[in-house]
């Protein structure tokens, strides 16, 4: 899953003089060359976001077998979760000590690596037209698109969704809402019958944050939203942020079995809900589809069903887009085994590892065209992929998409409207505050 709401110290990230120290250059050295033939000899360290079950396994056995290959080749794995990557990506920038491969989101958090001289340009290996970067959708190579050139390795797709309970639907007389008054109403009917509509934790932030952005999509004008998340050209005036935020508060209080209190609840406490069936809906992404329905659960058993979180019917923005962006691994731009770096993530997204990532019990939808099937992956996760390729744009999430105070003012923000303690109005001036000050 992609939780990358980052603490203020992130600013790590973004000053080049400490990026490049860390990687023992300066921005006068050469440039490492990517498609050079690789030695095959050395240790690789590589940071991933596989850490725990069920993803941990899935980095380890590719390199036990690039190992059984080349037996030289030797690695470190660095295996963080969700939420723990951020600090270790911070401290090993601030230890000088980040690895030859390492974990990416999109949008701001890869610019930051891009712009402070860690991330390799590897354009000549994978850009459009290239062997290898035909392998991928092309969209998902755009995503770490920065200046015309392609910085990273895209691994899987992504994108969020409702998933909801089958079978209680079917108990309750319920079909997929249409519109978010549709959404609100099928609440009630759920609630009367003794489930929790919407299982929701906000204790991390970004779970509120997720809402928030496929809402802001919603009511406000692409290309006013896309100028918005960068401070140059943010105004961030437009009343659909405001009936965003109020169709979020009204979800919080009608829908979410914990309401006001649901800062205090973990993701997974809501996840679980859905696995158990104790609540008809839990907004998740594609990554999570395979673990909330996973072998043996109630969830498994009644089926899972997903949609669109749906817009409101007369919302002026972009309905067709859904949030969500690939996620991907970037190579170290000095580092000493940036040739056998890429060569071992052609092997990580050649035909059959990629097929083997995107089925259970890793569920993770490969990047790689043809990866995802009905002889590999379930069918959510078909479905899913199926929905983000036919959007009309992925929006990147809201927490790694702009500026690391912009993000922190969202997330306090978020979780402000969650509470009830401050107002939408309150809310957005708070942001624009934060987006002035980071011009």
């Amino acid at each position: 899953m992609r939780k990358c709401t980052y603490p203020k110290a992130a600013a790590l990230l973004v000053g080049a003089s400490l990026a490049l120290s860390g990687c023992g250059g300066s921005s006068a050295a050469e440039p490492v060359d990517v498609s050079a033939e690789p030695e095959y000899s050395g240790k690789l360290s590589i940071l991933t976001k596989f850490g725990g079950d069920p993803l941990e396994p899935y980095f380890e056995d590719l390199a036990a077998q690039y190992t059984e290959l080349h037996p030289d080749v030797s690695f470190e794995l660095i295996q963080e979760t969700d939420q723990s990557i951020k600090d270790k990506t911070k401290t090993l920038t601030a230890s000088q000590a980040m690895p030859d491969i390492y974990f990416t989101w999109a949008g701001n958090w890869a610019d930051n690596f891009i712009d402070g001289g860690l991330a390799a340009d590897l354009s000549p290996v994978i850009a459009p037209g290239t062997d290898w970067g035909d392998t991928f959708g092309e969209s998902s190579l755009e995503a770490f698109k920065k200046d015309g050139k392609y910085y990273a390795v895209p691994l899987y797709n992504n994108g969020k969704f409702m998933g909801y309970n089958k079978k209680i639907f079917e108990e309750v007389g319920l079909t997929p809402p249409a519109t978010f008054d549709e959404l609100i109403s099928s609440c009630a009917v759920l609630k009367d019958a003794g489930y929790e509509p919407i299982a929701f934790g906000n204790k991390d932030g970004w779970p509120g944050l997720h809402y928030l952005q496929q809402l802001f999509a919603y009511n406000v004008p692409a290309d006013v939203l896309q100028a918005d998340f960068d401070p140059e050209t943010a105004t961030l005036d437009d009343p659909g942020y405001l009936t965003a935020m109020e169709e979020f508060t009204t979800l919080v209080s009608e829908c979410t079995g914990s309401g006001n209190d649901s800062n205090g609840v973990l993701y997974t406490t809501a996840q679980q809900a859905l696995a158990e069936g104790k609540s008809g809906m839990y907004y998740q992404e594609i990554l999570e589809f395979d673990s909330t329905a996973a072998e043996g659960t109630q969830l498994q058993k009644d089926g899972l069903g997903i949609f669109k979180l749906p817009a409101a019917g007369d919302a002026p923005g972009d309905t067709e887009a859904i949030e969500g962006s690939p996620e991907g691994y970037l190579i170290n731009a000095r580092s000493e085994n940036a040739a056998l770096a890429v060569d071992f993530m052609k092997f990580a997204t050649n035909a059959e590892n990629a097929a083997t990532l995107s089925a259970p019990p890793y569920g993770q939808p490969s990047a790689v065209k043809g990866a995802v099937s009905e002889e590999n992956s379930s069918g959510p996760v078909i479905e899913g992929i199926e929905q983000v390729n036919e959007a009309s744009a992925g929006i990147i999430w809201l927490d790694s998409v702009t500026v690391p105070d912009v993000a922190d003012a969202w997330l306090a923000g978020g979780e402000a409207l969650v509470s009830g303690s401050r107002s939408p109005e309150e809310v957005l001036e708070s942001v624009r505050s934060a987006s002035e000050a980071a011009k």
